[in-house]
């Protein structure tokens, strides 16, 4: 008769005592958390979508994202055109008032979204490019070619970025929007860049870039197939990022009344309102719906942001999905601190049908009740020696 060697090998395994503290990840298997897997054996799907800042995010740049492509059809005026309404409040007939030249300024924040989202994502897949290219580059190839990229990238780093962005800006002969977001692209590489780089120089050593390279397999090819699918959260959340900044730039450049005034955005409708007096006037009307679009993209974006932190950040990806049950329990995770729950009224059948046998429970498991012999000892001496016990017993 023959004995499989696995079956005996298995055995002996789960006999051992697991040496694994009772953590929250393991007990929120058992009750349905995080850890929980589909019928098969599989992951649960869509796991960044389960972040309720990205998903607050992602819902608020969509909603921007289709005003900038219907928002001249949808728009109800002309934004240049004139009338006799000149600097009406909000009403049903301008939605957001008017300017001192009767301009509809709802038309003008409508059709001005397109060339601020356009600026933005056109800056910021341009510059995530480049600093693609030159960080994954420089990280992997080392030595001269490093040293070479690294100090363009700290020239870079050390000029500063809006004034660049200005002076460059104003000695062009004609600036529009594709204009600006190519300058703000060639000015804003350098940091992600450096980011790239550190961390491709953290994986180039790593035991599948090795083994790759031992297969003989052309350099172009590890970086795009092993290197770069490992940085893709941080590719992302550089180009949000980037984007970010590049619409703040866009605003700032049209505010100081750099570039193209004819063309409308949110920084061409501040910049109006400024060149007019209109918080002197009290026509709040006029830069206040600007202010608030501005911070809607800004927030919606920095939201996008902090969800790919935490879908990247194996413990904040914890903490983040459980939010809610850690909010009914008492929980509130803060900066810097990442709650690790124990779970003791769930069965440990449940947790681990083979840790619940061959292990011994930890102290903060064992019921109020089940006092330990020593423990029991111990009362029993202090009872014995104490005044009132004798007392009792005389």
């Amino acid at each position: 008769m023959t004995i499989d060697t696995s079956i005996v090998e298995e055995s002996e395994e789960l006999a051992k005592p697991s040496q694994a503290p009772m953590t929250g990840v393991v007990a929120a298997r058992g009750r349905g958390g995080f850890g929980r897997r589909r019928a098969g054996g599989k992951p649960p799907k869509f796991l960044f979508m389960r972040n309720s800042k990205a998903v607050a995010g992602l819902v608020i740049l969509a909603f921007f994202l289709l005003i900038a492509i219907i928002g001249p059809w949808i728009a109800p005026y002309d934004p240049s055109a004139r009338s006799s309404d000149v600097l009406q409040p909000p009403s049903w007939q301008h939605l957001f008032g008017t300017t001192h030249l009767g301009q509809d300024v709802f038309s003008q924040i409508v059709v001005g979204t397109r060339g601020v989202i356009i600026v933005g994502f056109v800056a910021g897949i341009l510059a995530t490019a480049i600093g693609v290219i030159i960080g994954v580059t420089a990280g992997y190839i080392g030595g001269l070619g490093d040293e070479t990229l690294s100090v363009l990238a700290n020239v870079f780093l050390v000029i500063p970025q809006l004034p660049l962005i200005i002076i460059i800006a104003g000695q062009l002969p004609s600036v529009g929007g594709v204009t600006v977001a190519v300058v703000i692209a060639i000015t804003g590489w350098a940091w992600g860049a450096r980011v790239l780089r550190a961390q491709t120089l953290s994986l180039r050593k790593r035991d599948f870039v090795e083994a790759a390279r031992a297969n003989g397999e052309s350099t172009w090819r590890i970086i795009t197939v092993e290197i770069l699918p490992n940085l893709t959260a941080i590719i992302a959340s550089g180009f949000v990022g980037t984007v970010a900044f590049a619409v703040l730039s866009l605003i700032t450049l049209s505010f100081i009344g750099i570039g193209n005034t004819g063309e409308w955005n949110w920084g061409t409708v501040l910049y109006q309102a400024q060149a007019q007096l209109a918080l002197q006037r009290g026509a709040w009307w006029w830069f206040v719906p600007a202010g608030l679009c501005i911070a809607l993209l800004g927030m919606a974006l920095t939201l996008i942001n902090f969800g790919i932190d935490e879908f990247v950040n194996p413990r904040l990806r914890s903490t983040g999905v459980n939010a809610k049950s850690l909010r009914k329990r008492g929980i509130r995770p803060r900066i810097g601190f990442t709650p690790v729950v124990r779970e003791t009224d769930a069965p440990r059948t449940a947790i681990a049908p083979h840790l619940a046998e061959h292990t011994e429970p930890t102290d903060a498991a064992r019921p109020a009740d089940a006092a330990r012999p020593a423990d029991a000892a111990a009362s029993a001496e202090a009872e014995a020696s104490s005044p009132t016990s004798k007392g009792a017993r005389a």
